[in-house]
């Protein structure tokens, strides 16, 4: 156990970024090369790929993504972990279940999770008491945060979510000074209390995650005097970035790579663009390599004004899985990036989804520059659109650069009223 006296958590927070990224690169060919020979899926996915040449970002966006979402069907395949784990289930320490079902594996180390850095930022110390409200059930949001405070000598109170009164109670018993759990329930909790007249003022520190914590329940909650943070993780990933003092967008976690990507398609979008938010993480027991979460976010240019040197996001701005419905036929974002990718000419697009009183209308916007503009071109395009989506939709050509970069492939401004 490291004894912490300093703003940091540690030395890896204030690195200078060109070291990171060397390091991080220097770590990336081994934990490919390990996923390769421990995991049966990482075999295949990565089949035919030299580790020894992934040494770089434009090596890395080469390879192919996994998705989140493409997790049930390969667990129901290969159960629990769809063959992406580098142990078995025996090996664990906790075998979870998140809705879907999809499974997740905690390996038996301190931290697993990598949640101490995210309660450390937050202000967590030793000797704090925290009250957990993240469910212990089925789900590893509870021991998440539970292993993360263990990490750094905090008690825990695994209160769990549910029973109000109760945990209103427990807070006036045991005098936690600290919460964790979603911001919701935090309020709730707040106004039990005020309904009950008790006093829980013992509460000065939160973390919260699970959900999005809007800038009016942000000043609420600081209003009576408890000092708010939010992390972003998830049940595969752990902690992915949490905010600091400065609460100028998220900082990402230490031992992960993080791509943003264009929504159906694994390529890079320019910085400060929104896009999917890919990861490859450094965890031997669960080497998830471009695993895209399926979450939007972006790049905060610059660095953070707390210190910390790592690269920051924006947070959580949306899904990025825009498959939409379309007469009853499911499109996909993949889709449309397959019609762009068979005309060159295109500089960038996007399909959006209308709806006339009764039916539905596709029009795939297109980028191209002026002198291409021809009707060859959408008559070409329209063909193309409905041999993939196999719908008929209308093609507009659109000067280049007018596109909003907004991470959506498929915009559905359908209204139904």
């Amino acid at each position: 156990m490291q004894q912490h006296h300093s703003v940091f958590y540690d030395d890896l927070e204030t690195l200078d970024p060109h070291v990171r990224e060397l390091t991080l690169f220097a770590s990336l060919p081994r934990q490919i090369h390990h996923a390769q020979q421990n995991s049966a899926s990482f075999a295949k996915i990565l089949a035919g790929v030299n580790s020894a040449e992934i040494t770089n970002r434009q090596a890395l966006a080469q390879l192919p993504i996994t998705r989140k979402s493409h997790l049930i069907g390969l667990q129901g395949k290969n159960p629990p972990f769809g063959g992406l784990a580098a142990l078995f289930p025996r090996q664990m320490r906790r075998i979870f279940a998140s809705p879907g079902p999809i499974y997740e594996p905690e390996a038996r180390r301190t931290d697993f999770w990598r949640m101490a850095r995210a309660l450390y930022a937050a202000g967590f110390r030793g000797g704090d008491i925290v009250h957990n409200c993240l469910s212990y059930h089925f789900t590893p949001g509870g021991w998440m945060f539970d292993d993360g405070a263990q990490a750094l000598d905090c008690a825990v109170f695994p209160a769990g979510t549910g029973q109000t009164e109760q945990q209103v109670q427990s807070i006036i018993d045991i005098r936690p000074n600290a919460y964790t759990g979603t911001p919701s329930f935090l309020k709730i909790i707040l106004e039990k209390a005020k309904e009950m007249n008790a006093d829980v003022s013992c509460l000065r520190k939160a973390l919260v995650s699970g959900e999005a914590l809007p800038n009016s329940l942000r000043k609420e909650i600081n209003a009576v005097g408890i000092d708010i943070h939010q992390c972003y993780a998830t049940a595969d990933l752990g902690m992915i970035a949490y905010e600091s003092s400065a609460r100028e967008g998220l900082i990402l976690d230490e031992a992960l790579i993080l791509e943003i990507v264009r929504p159906g398609t694994g390529e890079p979008v320019a910085e400060g663009e929104i896009g999917e938010v890919i990861i490859t993480s450094l965890c031997p027991e669960y080497p998830l390599i471009r695993f895209a979460t399926g979450d939007l976010s972006a790049v905060l240019l610059g660095q953070s004004p707390c210190g910390r040197t790592n690269v920051r996001i924006k947070g959580w701005l949306g899904r990025a899985d825009q498959t939409t419905k379309v007469k009853g036929m499911f499109v996909h974002p993949e889709q449309v990036d397959a019609v762009i990718k068979r005309h060159p000419e295109v500089n960038y697009a996007r399909l959006v989804v209308a709806r006339n009183t009764v039916n539905d209308m596709m029009t795939l916007q297109c980028e191209v520059a002026e002198s291409a503009h021809s009707p060859e071109l959408i008559t070409a395009l329209e063909n193309s659109l409905q041999t993939v989506c196999k719908l008929k939709g209308n093609v507009q050509l659109v000067a280049v650069n007018s596109l909003a970069r907004d991470g959506k492939i498929i915009e559905d401004i359908r209204t139904y009223n």
